[in-house]
């Protein structure tokens, strides 16, 4: 996941949606950079959902193991916090849960959203 540490998320979100501003009267010409921005960030809500997901489950997963279970070890934690954002960032480049595919319909015109 790369993230610019210069971009603050309300910047992100504001560029992204000019850019939706900018591309909504005009559907019959969808700017091929614009689609590429809407396609990646729905990409990474829809990876931002699943690591959250992931992470409430390993919390919950915690909460409920035996105090001499592994799953309370402090050890492993970051370790498996990378491994879940690597596997949310690869389930959303699969469109996993179509998450992604919702927004862009919703996004994007009837024609032009992939299905």
């Amino acid at each position: 996941m790369n993230i610019d540490p210069q971009l603050t998320a309300d910047t992100r979100i504001a560029d992204t949606a000019t850019a939706v501003a900018d591309n909504a009267n005009s559907p019959d010409t969808l700017d091929p950079k614009y689609r590429a921005k809407v396609e990646a960030a729905a990409e990474k809500f829809e990876s931002f959902f699943i690591a959250s997901m992931l992470q409430q489950m390993r919390r919950t997963t915690r909460e409920l193991a035996d105090d001499d279970s592994p799953s309370k070890d402090p050890i492993n934690q970051d370790m498996l916090e990378m491994a879940d954002a690597r596997l949310a960032d690869v389930m959303a480049g699969q469109r996993a849960f179509g998450i992604a595919d919702a927004i862009l319909k919703q996004i994007l015109p009837a024609d032009k959203a992939r299905a």
